[in-house]
């Protein structure tokens, strides 16, 4: 081979590469644990640090880097987000311009018909559809349907905004690039946190450099949600995987096998989707933003109405203020106040995915939360003492627990095998051998769950204590944190386990 045609093959191979970098491929989404997403975020960072304070210039560059995130991870189906993101500003600016009542409630009806019909048809046609065919006994295939990604957690943000808008508690965004820039917000792009207009519009008239407690306090939330996702999550999720991706063997397992299933996705469920939002809020605060905060330590709380204050704190506030309250809350009596309960956390169950496992989960939760209303002036009565705690605890994870073994399982039959074979074929005796051949998979279970009892206070040290130490501890810290990954890292990355949603 001449040295001409060594050069032409790796020219050849090098173009290739390129292309295929600015390939979309919706099987292989952008996630905020993958090498490439940093390396395109390394070049990223600089760029947008240069031109932090040029306002249109940033906010072109950071939109075009978002939309071009949204485009690798679902292809030209992304421009969807924005010719509904120009209806929703546009009809945002026009309510706010309108007096007439009724002209108004039409255009907000407008938007919340826009927004809500996409996500249903890629949602939940080939739920409908299948519901349908099972009912009159037709031969359905599924459609073969790509939703954009993060289309939930987009159309909430545009229903937030909206619905604010026409409330009188915000004005609306007079420029559209501005609006785009909110709605297409990376860090928040595949699963939240679910950031309101009113409270992220503000932080674009920033005016200050980026602290060095932000940067380098977002960089540690980051390394801390790499951890908790590409470390334990995706570790933990390898026994999940063997379970709840056998319906046909589940007889063959124990009670107690089952129930490590059960308490391992939770556990899974929870580092996954909180590293996401540590990655997510982390990457904020480097670039100046502060996206809030979106989980606090959920399995401490001692009741399910606690354990909604602190999983997926957005989701549950956005879930409160713009379908339990207009559906009226508890200011139409207490039974009122039960249905509104139930329905709230149905049509959230029922958000989560188009099936009946997720209606079901939702209806667990809803449920639990009406039960616990019931019982306030019961359980006011009860001791507040440590006995009582760890009662309560328990009680609410098992709760907790059950309900993600539906979320978990791939229909109501094999969630309900699960459930029955935890309940009826328990045997202690599977634990030695349980914890000898998965040791290190227990290890990790019981690390994150203790981790939640560690004082706050305590946390807080530890991060002040990386924001203010020398370049060369942060060093070592992220390489040890790179060898963790390297180390317990599956062959191939996983993606974010809502994603999906």
């Amino acid at each position: 081979m001449t040295t001409l045609q060594l050069i032409s093959g790796n020219l050849s191979v090098a173009l290739q590469n390129i292309a295929s970098f600015f390939t979309p491929d919706p099987s292989v989404p952008l996630v905020f644990s993958s090498g490439a997403f940093w390396l395109m975020f390394l070049v990223f960072l600089p760029i947008f640090a240069c031109i932090r304070h040029r306002k249109t210039q940033m906010m072109l560059f950071v939109v075009a880097f978002s939309l071009f995130f949204a485009f690798k991870s679902c292809g030209w189906i992304f421009l969807l987000m924005v010719v509904t993101s120009v209806i929703d500003w546009h009809l945002a600016l026009r309510i706010s311009r309108t007096e007439a009542k009724r002209a108004r409630q039409l255009m907000l009806c407008a938007s919340l018909l826009c927004s809500v019909g996409i996500l249903m048809v890629f949602k939940y046609t080939n739920f409908f559809m299948l519901s349908w065919h099972e009912i009159v006994g037709g031969n359905f295939h599924p459609l073969a349907i790509i939703a954009p990604i993060g289309i939930s957690f987009y159309t909430f943000r545009t229903i937030s905004y909206v619905v604010d808008v026409y409330k009188g508690k915000m004005p609306p965004v007079e420029s559209y690039l501005q609006y785009l820039f909110y709605l297409s917000f990376f860090p928040c792009l595949v699963a939240g946190p679910v950031v309101r207009a009113k409270d992220f519009m503000p932080q674009l008239e920033r005016t200050t450099d980026v602290t060095k407690a932000e940067i380098y306090g977002g960089f540690w939330l980051v390394m801390v949600g790499v951890v908790k996702k590409a470390v334990i999550a995706d570790y933990l999720a390898q026994y999940s995987s063997i379970i709840f991706g056998s319906p046909e063997t589940l007889q063959g397992y124990s009670g107690f096998e089952l129930l490590m299933a059960g308490i391992g996705f939770t556990v899974q469920l929870y580092a996954d989707f909180s590293g996401y939002s540590d990655m997510a809020i982390g990457l904020g605060a480097i670039m100046g933003f502060d996206l809030g905060v979106n989980f606090d330590h959920p399995f401490r709380s001692l009741n399910i109405t606690e354990f909604w204050r602190r999983w997926h704190i957005s989701l549950s506030f956005w879930l409160r203020d713009y379908v339990y309250i207009p559906l009226g809350g508890n200011r139409k009596g207490k039974i009122r106040q039960y249905v509104n309960l139930f329905l709230t956390m149905l049509i959230g169950g029922l958000w989560h995915g188009a099936g009946f496992t997720y209606v079901i989960w939702g209806a667990i939760h809803g449920v639990a939360l009406v039960i616990h209303k019931m019982c306030m002036p019961w359980l006011k009565r009860i001791p507040d003492n440590w006995a009582v705690k760890l009662l309560s605890g328990l009680l609410t994870f098992t709760t907790v627990m059950l309900a993600f073994v539906f979320f978990r399982a791939d229909s109501v039959a094999e969630a309900t095998t699960i459930i029955g074979g935890i309940f009826t074929n328990f045997d202690l005796a599977y634990l030695p051998p349980f914890v000898s051949v998965r040791y290190v998979w227990c290890i990790m279970l019981v690390l994150l769950l203790v981790a939640h009892f560690v004082p706050c206070s305590i946390y807080a040290a530890v991060k002040n204590w990386f924001v203010e130490s020398f370049w060369l501890v942060k060093l070592v810290v992220f390489v040890i944190v790179v060898q963790l990954v390297l180390q317990f890292a599956t062959s191939d990355v996983t993606p974010f386990i809502y994603a999906q949603y």
